[in-house]
């Protein structure tokens, strides 16, 4: 698939639905844009919340988030070292 567009006074450009909707990309939704040379890449982007859903089980809800963060981390950290 191939278009072209055109930019406009702000730097916007539209990506046109068909675009859209084949790479899954929503309104309000987040892009990753790359350059390499002269090309430029938009990729979506999937939120840190999906990417990192269900990473850890837990048991009960912590009395102290900032405990839990550092407890859930370090048992990362021990599981993942190198």
């Amino acid at each position: 698939m191939e278009t072209t567009v055109k930019m406009d006074e702000k730097g916007r450009i539209m990506i046109p639905k068909g675009f859209r909707k084949a790479a899954n990309i929503k309104a309000g939704a987040y892009v990753s844009i790359k350059q390499r040379d002269s090309t430029i890449i938009i990729e979506p982007s999937i939120s840190i919340a999906k990417k990192y859903c269900g990473i850890f089980d837990v048991a009960r809800w912590p009395d102290d988030l900032d405990d839990f963060v550092v407890e859930a981390t370090r048992k990362w950290w021990t599981n993942h070292a190198t």
